[in-house]
């Protein structure tokens, strides 16, 4: 079981601040994915701003969502990166 997102912010150069239950922070850069498939959607910077929490997950209004194991594996956690979330 991977724990659920809390929290998400767009940052800039399409990375995302993101914050777990189990309080962990960290950031997940999405620019490796935005050339495949519905991620394309994600390409203008307007809809990729407009990611939310969904569930336990990650989701943007232009029907894009990812799985919390993939956005759990794939983010970056440390310290720096809670002290970036405290300050968005």
């Amino acid at each position: 079981m991977f724990p659920a997102v809390t929290r998400v912010t767009a940052l800039e150069n399409y990375q995302l601040a993101i914050e777990f239950a189990n309080g962990e922070h960290g950031i997940l850069d999405m620019k490796p994915y935005l050339d495949f498939g519905v991620f394309k959607r994600l390409q203008e910077t307007s809809a990729f701003n407009q990611v939310f929490v969904s569930f336990d997950t990650i989701e943007w209004r232009a029907g894009v969502d990812l799985a919390p194991e993939f956005v759990y594996r794939h983010c970056q956690r440390n310290q720096q990166n809670a002290k970036l979330m405290a300050n968005s």
